[in-house]
């Protein structure tokens, strides 16, 4: 709602519900406002265009106009077409929408500025596809996801690729994969669902973020630079009284949520849900599901729009996956399911027996995508940050599996010992013996919270996904393996009609095969247990905690296979994706040694050194004052001090001698393991000195904010 703007419960009206529901999409240029600006041919047009047929110039030029003329009319000044480089956020370069010729002001958004613009390439990643003087790169609109203006500037979705074809971007392949993904399930689906022409994934993506306050931020060189705490001694009070998650939204943030939510509301984004998550000084927001698609390109602009709105509010969103150690970090879970163009939802296990076979068949092929393609998943999902969350007791494991509940893994236990197929219950009320209170129905299966892929009910969630994260890389896996296991459901099932046997009979001796052969895959345990972790490698499943071991996984041969005979990476881009990936690996753990150099050196050395003197002056005077020898515990005090000091100068001596070893190193996988061997390990001792130190001097003392402010001064 608006400054000062009230419910009007009285009169029933709900005036600003009202007012709030039509501003819904406002500032996307879809649904009945192409009808305004677009005659009926250019819709036409348009809707043929998505479904893959040609463009025309003259056709372009009519929606640019039209699209301009809109985008005028609501204030924009510029356009850009805003596209998804390997950098993990988006990028655009904003052109007027109108530029000056012989001292006339003439349309600069025509349709061929529309369909095509050339963007400088040789400044983003590019795993060596382009070399830093080759320059031409070219961005193409997506018609599939709607334009929108952001602030004064018509934003375009566009794809981006190389002067050669090649794909520099995530919507390329993403787009590649959604294409993949429908044509192999449609082999399937011509067997349960003849008149399905499309199916598209579906996603909801919940994103988790600290907020602390602006002032503070400002205060940390760590946070600004890298996202995250390099030191920090912990909080007398954390999350230890559990009492953050789902409570009472401070105002000062329900005023952010409030602004946050009405701009996404105008962006076309639909956010639903708002709370409090388990660490102090952490929230989570979520939107209802949307193609996939335009479900990314959402969450991209929403981690802007967080981040904006917080400064306005004074505060600092950290979308880090671990700003604070000791606490909970942050996560973006991955609702992924499928969706027919008939609106049905292939993971919903139905009612009938025909329903609920379709949905065990779906499932059986899933289990098996993720089964085959574990390593790879994983390889998704290995980033810096997330190293310090995934594993601990708050976060899935980097070991990939998958958790349906009891109901469904009895249901497939029966389908392997008997070949049969049993009934999947359906939910039944719980007897609460309280007559006021309705019916509580239990679901037939409980949600599992350390599982990183489970089944919750209509839909599988990807847990492991980091905070800062693009969603594209695990959701082309996820989509790309499901397309292959959809084929070879096809293959096999096709190869038993051949030889004669049943519809029936072959589509069920498939599904059960494919349940044997994912067997391993499933656990409904406890994923944070160690015994786990044995348990996994005594089944063959991965189990990778380095980063740059897991990104192997991308140019394994079974990934090159998977992508290159779906048409999702050629060869050489998958190959540039795994470089990238490595690169970004050590760019970033070299910048918070740095970081953490300078901490030490300009806050923590510093302020120890003038508390150690200020001790040694005060030893030095009471000894004078009693007669004896300086007293025991100012002695005990300083040597501890020094210890740590000591400990300090070495680390300091230390990452010097790393860094040069790096310098030395040619190999971008080599340099990526003395970063995870020797800079993680290095930067930790320093840490735990730094640490100490905090908690031994003045408070205040290296002028930085402490855990305990940034976590609740709000």
């Amino acid at each position: 709602m608006r400054p000062g703007e009230k419910f009007a419960h009285s009169n029933g009206t709900l005036t600003a519900v009202r007012r709030e529901k039509s501003e819904f999409g406002e500032l996307v240029f879809a649904g009945e406002v192409l009808r305004q600006y677009l005659s009926d041919s250019a819709l036409e047009g348009l809707r043929r265009w998505e479904e893959g047929e040609p463009i025309s110039l003259a056709l372009a030029d009519e929606i640019a106009n039209g699209m301009r003329q809109w985008a005028e009319d609501r204030g924009a000044t510029h356009y850009t077409h805003w596209f998804h480089p390997l950098t993990g956020l988006t990028a655009e370069k904003h052109e007027a929408l109108y530029e000056v010729i012989d001292g006339k002001p003439l349309y600069a958004l025509n349709g061929s500025e529309l369909l095509q613009q050339e963007p400088d390439a040789s400044s983003f990643p590019s795993g060596g596809l382009r070399s830093t003087f080759e320059a031409r790169g070219y961005t193409a609109w997506d018609p599939t996801s709607p334009p929108f203006i952001y602030g004064h500037t018509l934003c375009i979705p566009s794809v981006y690729i190389s002067f050669t074809g090649e794909a520099l971007d995530y919507k390329v392949p993403l787009l590649r994969s959604i294409e993949a993904l429908s044509q192999a399930a449609l082999r399937v689906l011509r067997y349960f669902l003849p008149g399905v022409r499309r199916v598209t994934p579906t996603l909801g993506i919940e994103q988790e973020f600290f907020l602390i306050d602006r002032a503070l931020y400002w205060r940390r060189p760590d946070l600004y630079l890298t996202g995250r705490t390099l030191i920090g001694a912990p909080s007398p009070r954390g999350q230890q009284m559990e009492d953050h998650y789902f409570g009472s939204i401070p105002s000062r943030v329900l005023a952010f949520f409030e602004k946050l939510e009405r701009e996404a509301w105008r962006l076309g984004i639909p956010l639903k849900t708002r709370h409090n998550e388990v660490a102090p000084a952490q929230y989570e927001c979520a939107p209802t599901f949307e193609d996939i698609n335009i479900a990314i390109d959402h969450n991209q602009l929403l981690m802007d729009l967080i981040q904006r709105v917080a400064a306005e509010h004074g505060l600092a969103s950290l979308l880090h996956e671990k700003p604070f150690a000791g606490i909970n970090g942050s996560g973006k879970h991955n609702n992924w399911s499928l969706r027919t163009d008939t609106g049905i939802n292939l993971l919903s296990p139905g009612k009938t027996a025909k329903d609920q076979f379709r949905f065990l068949v779906v499932l059986s092929i899933i289990l098996r995508a993720i089964h085959r393609h574990a390593a790879l998943l994983r390889a998704t999902f290995a980033t810096p940050g997330n190293e310090h969350r995934l594993g601990g007791n708050e976060a899935p494991p980097a070991i990939l599996s998958v958790f349906l509940g009891e109901t469904l893994s009895k249901a497939i236990d029966t389908i392997e010992s008997t070949a049969t197929q049993p009934p999947i219950a359906e939910k039944q009320p719980m007897p609460l013996a309280i007559p006021k209170i309705p019916a509580v129905f239990r679901d037939n299966t409980d949600r599992n919270r350390t599982s990183p892929f489970a089944f919750t009910g209509n839909k599988f969630e990807l847990r492991a996904v980091g905070a800062s994260a693009h969603c594209a890389p695990a959701m082309i896996v996820l989509n790309a393996a499901v397309a292959e296991a959809f084929h070879d459901f096809a293959d096999a099932v096709e190869a038993a009609l051949k030889a004669g046997k049943s519809r029936q009979q072959a589509l069920f001796e498939t599904m059960r095969a494919f349940f044997v052969e994912s067997r391993a895959i499933r656990f409904d345990g406890n994923n944070y247990s160690a015994e786990w972790v044995a348990e996994a490698q005594r089944r063959g499943l991965p189990v990778t905690s380095s980063t740059p071991e897991a990104l192997k996984a991308y140019i394994s041969p079974s990934s090159r296979q998977l992508f290159t005979r779906l048409h999702v990476f050629s060869e050489t881009e998958l190959h540039a994706r795994y470089e990238v990936r490595l690169e970004r690996y050590v760019k970033a753990l070299r910048i918070e040694l740095n970081a953490l150099r300078s901490l030490v050196r300009q806050h923590v050395l510093p302020a120890a050194f003038q508390y150690q003197m200020t001790i040694a002056q005060a030893a030095l005077q009471v000894s004078q004052a009693l007669g004896g020898n300086p007293p025991e515990p100012q002695k005990s005090l300083l040597k501890t001090i020094q210890t740590h000091i000591d400990t300090l100068h070495a680390g300091l001596e230390e990452a010097e001698q790393v860094e040069r070893l790096i310098d030395e190193t040619s190999e971008v996988h080599a340099q990526a393991e003395l970063c995870y061997e020797r800079v993680r390990p290095l930067m930790e001792r320093m840490r735990q000195a730094c640490d100490a130190l905090e908690q031994l001097l003045p408070a205040g003392a290296s002028g930085l904010p402490s855990y305990a402010e940034m976590l609740f001064y709000l």
